[in-house]
Parts: C-alpha cells; structure tokens; sequence
C-alpha cells in the first residue's frame, strides 16, 4: 500500500531533510537519501539496500518510476509526496522527481574483494565533497579495482558527494580507514605503493605500475602525510610547465589512473 505525505512538518520528512544536511544523524542511523533516478538504479544494483521511495507525481516521470517499482524489494515502502514536500526534501534542483533512503555500508578495508592484479586509487583526507566526487568520477572512467578514502574528513554518504560523483560512488569498491589502517591492508596484499610526492620522485611516466598497484594522492594544501611517503615504494611526480606547483587532486588522480591503465593495455 503507497502512503502519501503533504506536509511538510511529517516527522518522516523532517529525518529526510536531517539526512541531508547532518552527518552525524547519517552515522547515527546508518541511513542516507540518493536523488535522482540514474544514482537510484546504479545504488540498486550495487546491492544497496533500499529502505524508501519518495516520489512526486507532478515531476516524476511515470516511465522511470514504473521501471523503479519493478525492482525494488515489496519490503521498500513506497510513499507519495507533494511537490512542496519534495522540493522540500530535494538536495539539488532539476530531478526527476524520485529519491530513495538506503541503508549505508560499513565500507571495511578487509570486505574489498580485489582482483589478482589490482590497480587502486586512495585519496588521503580530501576535505571538499566535490573533489571526491570528481575523484570517484575518475576511479569509475579508469574502471579501477577500488577507491579507498585514507584519514576521511567527510562521510562518503555527503549528498554532495553523490550528486557530485553522478552516481560513481556505487559504481566501484569503495573503502575508507586511517593512513595507518590502509597503509597495513596494502602491505598485507602485497601491493605496491605509490605516492604523488615532489621529493625524491621520478616522472610517473617512467615508472611501472603493470603489477599490483595503489597510487596515492593528497589535497593540494597539504599533500600526503609522512607516514605514506615512508610506505612508499616510489614517489612519483606529474612534470608541470606553468608557474604553479599543484594542480586539482581529481585532475592529477586522472592522468597517473590512466597512464597505469594505458601501461596495463587499456586502448580506446
């Protein structure tokens, strides 16, 4: 049976809206919203579990609505909103008209399930929800074997970083855990790491990443911290022409991915 709700008081939509703006309601819960019908399917068919739908009839398109309910769980409650509920519960503007809550993973290190040769990129403690978007953006084109999240200063269940990744943080394994905790996990797998770091590198293009492989990046304020450059078996460096010495993270993370993938075969 489909519930309505018209009011934008309902206790339901006032968790909706707490969901999206407080990450401590979303790590207290372990829930989190997904907007918009793409990020829906992909989350979907991550295996995440969906708990709600909340769709407008005045927005939403009945096509994709429909392709929806064929999917999901009879134990997902369905629940019909208002177009002020909605915009009202929305994170962005221009969906269509849908938007779920799902039950969060627990993102371990030991539950990713890596290939024998896997490629990986970490990000240690980006702070800005938009450059890791734009960096799960880039693991997801590279198609690389996992993304981790190295001292995290954000949940990866920010709706700005869903929105911002289009979707891309249910395309691909994902983890998150302390410098300390990630640097082990790579040790105990036996790959090689690889930090973008000025001192003591070489050109990433000399460097060989056809065997197991974790390429490290850091924010362009503070770079990686030391314990990564002691792990490190080769720093490498992006040679740069201008006057500046940095550029964006997700920019550098996508030219040292996909020179690993180029090395390993990958051709258009």
């Amino acid at each position: 049976m489909i519930k309505e709700i018209s009011s934008t008081q309902n206790p339901t939509i006032k968790h909706l809206v707490a969901l999206q703006e407080k990450s401590r309601i979303r790590r207290k819960t372990g829930e989190f919203l997904i907007e918009g019908v793409r990020e829906i399917n992909l989350a979907f068919d991550a295996g995440f579990e969906l708990t709600q739908i909340f769709f407008c009839p005045e927005i939403a398109q009945t096509e994709a609505l429909e392709e929806l309910q064929t999917k999901i769980s009879s134990t997902t409650e369905q629940i019909v909103v208002t177009e002020e509920v909605y915009k009202k519960i929305a994170y962005r503007s221009g969906t269509e008209g849908i938007i779920a809550s799902a039950k969060a993973k627990k993102n371990a290190l030991n539950d990713l399930d890596l290939p024998e040769n896997p490629l990986i990129l970490i990000a240690e403690a980006p702070e800005k929800p938009g450059n890791i978007g734009a960096l799960l953006r880039t693991a997801d084109a590279a198609g690389v074997d996992a993304f981790i999240l190295a001292n995290p200063r954000t949940d990866l269940y920010n709706p700005n970083i869903i929105r911002s990744s289009v979707g891309g943080l249910f395309t691909i394994p994902v983890a998150t855990g302390s410098t300390e905790e990630v640097i082990n996990f790579l040790k105990h797998q036996n790959i090689s790491i690889y930090t973008a770091i000025l001192q003591e590198a070489i050109s990433y293009e000399k460097q060989d990443f056809t065997t197991s492989s974790a390429l490290v990046v850091g924010t362009e304020a503070d770079g990686l911290s030391e314990e990564w450059r002691n792990a490190a078996k080769q720093n490498i460096i992006i040679p740069m022409q201008g006057r500046l010495d940095s550029m964006n993270v997700s920019v550098a993370a996508a030219i040292l991915i996909f020179e690993a993938r180029r090395q390993r075969g990958f051709t258009l």
